[in-house]
């Protein structure tokens, strides 16, 4: 039986984990492990949400402000560096709490990621072409017929992961569905916990804190990534917050027009990431009511995560 346990708390941007994870980790003698993808950068502050000094001198935060945002860093090395970094918590006698809303990140960190090949450009390139000319179904019934466990895993529209699948087998002659049973077996219990709430209310909290962001500095933090070189990195170019503003500051749109599309596209991430929960198992569900107290909700995560009376 495994000794210990990861408390993973996550849900949709703008929900309110981060608050919540610092109250919990006090109580239950524990610490934070960043689960998103963006807050591992450095100099990406606002548009981030990162935690502030106060949140971290109360609470250790780990995998913040770790890598530039040159260097990519995938869901494979994200993995290592979990692993890694809970062992170290338990190690020191305390609880492990991985908070963040970035899907691929988190299922990583439970499960790793396979080490299967690096890209084929060639084989990629190839497969990518025959996406555009025939669309996805074609190479997802090919990919029905050398590797079903696969396809079975996979929506027949979700193009990425089935010339991933292709390129696998292409490349090696072995299934990605092998390569995966060759994950280690885990060796720790995980009671991952998702917030979820009326995205109607949601919706309005997003559009307040983006608000918030651009009232904070968010243009001038983007003005100052530029000038450190950084305006071409794909990390900005491909995060919410970052590419919109990008657009105002290159003269592709008004200020105002990149406000409204940074809402539209987190609106848009929230609804996706609860699409993704609802596909992940063992998921236990809390809802945020509107105008709920802070401690009514830290109530029932605890309930759910067991932890009633395990303070220390």
């Amino acid at each position: 039986m495994p000794d210990h346990i990861l408390y993973v708390l996550t849900g949709p941007t703008g929900i309110g984990k981060s608050l919540c994870a610092v109250t919990l980790a006090k109580r239950h003698n524990g610490e934070i492990i960043s689960a998103d993808s963006r807050q591992i950068y450095k100099y990406m502050d606002i548009g981030t949400d990162k935690p502030g000094e106060e949140e971290r001198k109360q609470v250790p935060h780990h995998l913040i402000d770790l890598f530039s945002p040159e260097e990519i860093v995938n869901a494979g090395r994200f993995a290592e560096l979990v692993d890694k970094t809970m062992r170290d918590i338990w190690g020191r006698g305390k609880k492990a709490f991985l908070v963040g809303g970035s899907g691929l990140y988190i299922r990583a960190g439970l499960k790793g990621i396979f080490e299967g090949p690096g890209r084929d450009e060639a084989v990629r390139e190839k497969l990518e072409q025959e996406a555009e000319k025939f669309g996805s179904q074609g190479l997802y019934e090919r990919l029905m017929k050398v590797d079903p466990k696969c396809a079975e895993k996979i929506h027949p529209n979700d193009k990425r992961r089935i010339i991933r699948g292709l390129e696998v087998y292409t490349v090696t002659g072995k299934k990605i569905s092998e390569w995966q049973k060759e994950t280690p077996a885990c060796d720790f219990i995980t009671i991952m916990v998702c917030l979820y709430q009326n995205m109607e209310d949601l919706y309005q909290k997003i559009e307040a804190r983006v608000d918030e962001m651009v009232a904070k500095g968010l243009v001038d933090e983007v003005k100052g990534l530029v000038e450190k070189g950084l305006g071409e990195s794909s990390v900005l170019k491909n995060t919410i917050g970052y590419k919109e503003i990008l657009g105002y500051i290159n003269g592709e749109m008004s200020l105002g027009e990149a406000i409204i599309l940074l809402k539209k596209n987190s609106r848009r991430l929230a609804k996706g990431q609860m699409t993704w929960f609802r596909g992940e198992k063992s998921v236990k569900w809390v809802e945020v009511k509107k105008k709920e107290r802070e401690e009514e909700v830290l109530d029932k995560i605890e309930k759910t995560f067991e932890l009633n009376g395990v303070c220390h």
